[in-house]
């Protein structure tokens, strides 16, 4: 195609072959748009790579606190932000974590509390879906920023869900271009779908680690409660509850003798000294609930059910909670309670679930630390059984057979010193007879069956008194005593006991004392003897007003009197002959009467 121009004086002069300027600017066009169009290709060829790396930066790790400060990094060089934030979402409202970058911790230091969920945060909690703003101070629902804060102006906010749960929010500000661009939403929404897969990959990591370690404890707690040297076994299994679940306080409560009330028998962490040994009623608690369905019970936060009666509260501001029942093969055997404080970061059902694994390990382990001990006790038994057997049946017999022979000599004529003497020997060998016997139960009767008897109860409260004495007192026993003292008498028969010896210990002084159990006829008497200081002029009205009392509630007496004749001494000290006698006769009604 060719077209004539004038130049000059020369004429029409031909162009040379060629396009019109029309077609050319459309090639002009066409390929300025090619080029930008590969321009574009390639700006998301490195976007797409820039979001790879950033996808391999949250996945390199399986440790749930270091993958959520990736995903923040991540997100803030994908879209070249300059500050970036997650918060993670809290089972009762707003945040329980917030983790930062690009502010150093001198700035957080200045900024004070972190932020609890509120203007622009909290619009993303309530509603989770994207936000891009280009000034957040123009958005109604931004309420600023507390004094030492940077300033901000854009602002990209998407939420990061796990499965179909929104775990937390990724905030992201100040975008290196002023705002953050659609396809900077796009890229941060990709980011976000990662990272959910790489924080439930975390937490499953994070829940096989803790599984394993309680499986490690449980070992160990079998391991040491089978041993023949060891802690306590409650006292163990409190402590490792405690560590294994990251617990602040956790208790071991067993049911007490009544059935209507727990104690806290063990107890691990805050302020656990006070709490041990504190008893309540089980109506209406939660360890109650255990106890009566033999299934844990998970509570996210006391504070929700002020109804409900927590012992951990006594000592805790209780949050989370968790109540383990430990399962024997009979019966019940107690229950572990498992607290964290308010504020802290719930229990979840795999938690209850190890918990709960490795409270019926503890359980088993105590079954069988058990059974081991009462096979050491039976033993144990068999052999006092035998040595009690020949006492009874070579020692005491041939004590019989003397004193039979002591009193037929005495029988016949002699004067009477002689007479005296002999008695004296026949009492000696009585006395005897009834030391041995007391030895017998002693060997038989602690480790039998029989542990709610009177003399089991005597002699226990002798055994606990002893180091407060000084000395152990003698303890003798005479008559029927097992066959004819009442059940309900017992407890008080170790009442009296208790509080003449305490009473010996505190006031009187003495080297020696006894402790007299005798069933003779329709009458039971019991008596405390010492050699100590005598009544005087303080006769600690309190005590012995306790013990008329449970006297009279059998219709029986009480006495004390100077103890120089039947407790003589050497010195000028009297001692106090204690005698509490009540009627072994009286109607069944009488022992309930208050």
């Amino acid at each position: 195609m060719t077209s004539d121009t004038v130049d000059g004086d020369r004429g029409p002069v031909a162009s040379p072959v060629g396009f019109d300027a029309g077609p050319r600017l459309e090639l002009d066009q066409l390929l300025r748009q090619l080029m930008d169009r590969a321009q574009d290709v390639m700006s998301a060829q490195d976007r797409l790579r820039e979001l790879l790396a950033a996808d391999q930066l949250i996945i390199a790790d399986l440790e749930l606190p270091t993958v959520l400060r990736h995903i923040v990094q991540a997100a803030c060089r994908l879209v070249n932000a300059r500050y970036g934030a997650l918060g993670v979402l809290a089972p009762a409202g707003g945040l329980s974590e917030f983790i930062t970058v690009g502010v150093d911790d001198e700035t957080i230091a200045q900024i004070g509390p972190l932020p609890s969920g509120k203007g622009l945060l909290g619009a993303l909690i309530d509603d989770p879906h994207s936000i891009r703003l280009r000034d957040m101070s123009e958005d109604p629902r931004s309420v600023g920023f507390p004094p030492g804060h940077p300033p901000m102006r854009s602002f990209l906010g998407v939420p990061v869900r796990v499965r179909d749960e929104v775990f937390g929010n990724l905030y992201l500000t100040e975008a290196a271009s002023g705002e953050f661009s659609a396809e900077d939403e796009e890229l941060v929404t990709a980011l976000a779908a990662t990272a959910g897969m790489a924080i439930e990959n975390a937490r499953l990591y994070a829940q096989a680690q803790r599984r394993q370690r309680w499986l490690q404890a449980a070992t160990q707690i079998t391991r040491q409660l089978l041993s023949e040297e060891g802690e306590e076994p409650l006292a163990v299994i409190a402590r490792e509850t405690r560590h294994m679940a990251d617990a602040d306080l956790v208790t071991v409560v067993l049911p007490t003798g009544e059935g209507n009330r727990l104690m806290v028998e063990v107890a691990s962490g805050t302020q656990a000294e006070t709490l041990a040994g504190h008893t309540y009623p089980v109506e209406n608690t939660f360890a109650g609930e255990a106890f009566e369905t033999g299934r844990p019970v998970l509570v996210r936060d006391a504070a929700d059910h002020p109804q409900r009666h927590l012992h951990l509260s006594k000592v805790l501001p209780a949050g989370p909670v968790m109540i383990l029942p430990l399962v024997g093969t009979q019966r019940m055997r107690g229950a572990l309670a498992v607290g964290r404080r308010r504020g802290r970061p719930p229990f979840e059902e795999a938690d209850l679930e190890m918990a709960t694994a490795f409270a019926n390990h503890a359980a088993i382990a105590l079954e069988l630390a058990d059974a081991r001990d009462h096979q050491k006790r039976l033993l144990l038994l068999e052999d006092r059984d035998r040595i009690a057997r020949d006492l009874h049946d070579h020692v005491i017999q041939q004590l019989f057979s003397a004193g039979l022979t002591v009193q037929s000599v005495l029988a016949g004529r002699h004067d009477g010193m002689h007479r005296d003497r002999l008695a004296s020997v026949v009492s000696s060998i009585d006395d005897t007879i009834r030391q041995i016997r007391t030895t017998i139960f002693q060997l038989r009767g602690q480790l039998g069956p029989q542990v709610g008897t009177a003399r089991s109860r005597i002699l226990g409260v002798v055994a606990e008194l002893t180091p407060v004495l000084g000395f152990r007192p003698r303890v003798q026993f005479s008559g029927p005593v097992e066959s004819v003292v009442p059940e309900l008498v017992v407890d008080d028969l170790a009442a009296v006991v208790r509080e003449a010896l305490t009473n010996v210990a505190k006031h009187s002084g003495a080297g020696q004392a006894a402790v007299l159990l005798g069933a003779d006829g329709d009458q039971l008497t019991l008596e405390v003897v010492d050699d100590g200081a005598g009544l005087g002029s303080a006769t600690r009205r309190s005590g012995i007003a306790n013990l008329e009392k449970r006297a009279r509630r059998h219709r029986g007496t009480l006495r004390l009197t100077d103890a120089s004749a039947r407790y003589p001494t050497s010195s000028a000290r009297r001692g106090v002959h204690l005698s509490w006698t009540i009627p072994l006769n009286q109607p069944a009604t009488a022992h309930l009467a208050r």
